[in-house]
C-alpha cells in the first residue's frame, strides 16, 4: 500500500501566504481524497435469520394469546 499525502503542497498551491496561511477573501485549497479512508469490511445489511425468526414467533404467540383471550370472553 502506498502512502498518499492528503495535504496540498504549499510551494505549488496559489493563494497561500508563507507559512501556509490564507489571505482574507481567498478560498483555502481543498484536501485531496484519501484512498485509505473509510471502513474496510462493509457491515452486513438487514436482519440475521435467527433474531428475525424469534421476533416473528414472539409476535405470533402474543397475537394467538389475545385471540384466544377474546374468544374466551365472547363465549
Amino acid at each position: 500500500m502506498s502512502y498518499v499525502n492528503p495535504d496540498p503542497e504549499p510551494e505549488r498551491t496559489p493563494g497561500l501566504e508563507p507559512g501556509g496561511g490564507v489571505p482574507p477573501g481567498e478560498t483555502p485549497p481543498a484536501e485531496s481524497s484519501m484512498p485509505e479512508a473509510g471502513p474496510r469490511p462493509n457491515p452486513p445489511k438487514g436482519w440475521a435469520k435467527a433474531p428475525l425468526t424469534l421476533i416473528l414467533v414472539l409476535v405470533v404467540l402474543v397475537a394467538a394469546f389475545f385471540l384466544v383471550y377474546a374468544l374466551v370472553l365472547i363465549l
